[in-house]
């Protein structure tokens, strides 16, 4: 097992840091520049809430399973064990959470810009959005927090 393990669970251990860390941080930064009303801070904050999921989200979250399955395999837990099963559940939740939010980050993004070019106002649909966006990312928010309780908490 030995370096190869290890490798897998640095891996691991940097990919749950940066997903966790890369969604509370945008989401927080994104949520306080919507509070602030300022259109065009809105819009340049979407564009980088939008350019970090893609780059470092998007990336530890495929990174995540992978890595987990991996590791799990080599310390020989079985795949059926109730905190692999209960946090592959979890996970899905949370990719069932982000996907949407992506989507709902670029139409954010998309008005904002438009509204910030033509000096108007944020509108309704942004409105609505906004409250989808906020909404779903509790759910993810919390499974992931149950997911990294998990991976300490797990049988040894």
């Amino acid at each position: 097992m030995g370096e190869y393990y290890l490798a897998l669970k640095w891996l691991h251990i940097v990919g749950a840091t940066i997903l966790f860390g890369t969604g509370i941080g945008t989401a927080f930064h994104f949520w306080v520049t919507l509070r602030g009303g300022n259109v065009a801070a809105i819009a340049a904050s979407a564009r980088a809430t939008v350019m970090a999921d893609w780059l470092f989200t998007a990336t530890a979250g495929v990174l995540q399973p992978v890595t987990g399955l991996a590791l799990a395999a080599a310390a020989g837990y079985p795949l059926s064990s109730t905190w692999i099963v209960a946090s592959v559940v979890l996970y899905v939740v949370v990719a069932a959470c982000w996907l949407p939010v992506v989507f709902i980050q670029l139409r954010m993004r998309a008005i904002a810009e438009r509204c910030a070019r033509d000096a108007t106002p944020l509108d309704a649909q942004f409105a609505a959005l906004r409250r989808r966006w906020f909404a779903l990312g509790w759910p993810a928010f919390i499974a992931l927090l149950i997911v990294l309780w998990l991976m300490v908490a797990r049988p040894a």
